[in-house]
């Protein structure tokens, strides 16, 4: 079946995605690879880079929904998503989520929706990714950890897509000062193909990856089994 996808631009990681990239209409999902907050920050940007790049596309808003009010808006725009391209919903649970992000997809005006929930059903991930797939627009669940030693992706999900994504240490700048921040990028899961994971550099203000210039072609052959499994 022919299906719409949005590359990452990177030829090591799109190469492993089927259709050459992430297919638009689905659900697709995220965690971090452990409870700390740079692992944390990581998997909000990483999907923050591809609603930006989705949004860039197709010129709509972006749909952010969490029962948590600690979205912070400069980090967001560093990933490319400016808060003037940013709808926010905060409904009163997990439940009132699920049904704000339906009513969103079906609405039509967002370009993609990026949604935070500690635990979802695969009953529920199955209706968010057949809503995706009849509008054509991406859903993209930030599965957050309820406690340290819960793997959010051990729980079943229909989702086309399930990423952990952990913060590395970033590359040595010639002159004092921060470099762009680098992550583990792991692919769990993903239907019709295999799970592997990379080093990658986070998202730019244009919500885009890149490799690690040290790295170059070698980035590639980080590619293989992820570390974890996931349902």
């Amino acid at each position: 079946m022919d299906f719409r996808v949005l590359p990452f631009g990177i030829c090591a990681l799109d190469s492993h995605l089927g259709g050459g990239g992430l297919r638009t209409g689905a659900l697709h999902e995220a965690a971090a690879l452990t409870q700390s907050l740079a692992d944390d920050a990581a998997a909000t940007l990483f999907l923050a880079g591809i609603a930006a790049r989705e949004a860039a596309s197709g010129g709509g808003p972006v749909v952010w929904a969490s029962c948590r009010s600690d979205l912070y808006a400069p980090g967001l725009a560093q990933a490319g998503l400016a808060a003037a391209n940013v709808l926010h919903a905060q409904p009163r649970n997990e439940a009132a989520l699920l049904a704000v992000i339906e009513d969103a997809v079906r609405d039509g005006t967002p370009s993609a929706i990026v949604a935070e929930a500690g635990k979802v059903s695969m009953v529920a991930t199955r209706r968010l990714h057949l809503v995706a797939a009849e509008a054509d627009m991406p859903v993209l669940l930030l599965r957050r950890r309820r406690n340290r030693e819960q793997d959010p992706l051990a729980e079943p999900s229909a989702a086309w897509t399930r990423w952990r994504i952990g913060s590395v240490a970033s590359g040595r700048l010639g002159v004092a000062g921060v470099g762009r921040p680098r992550w583990s990028v792991e692919l769990a899961r993903q239907r019709g193909g295999d799970p592997f994971s990379m080093i990658l550099e986070g998202s730019d203000e244009t919500g885009r990856l890149a490799v690690p210039a040290e790295l170059g072609r070698r980035t590639a052959e980080t590619a293989g089994t992820a570390r974890h499994a996931a349902a």
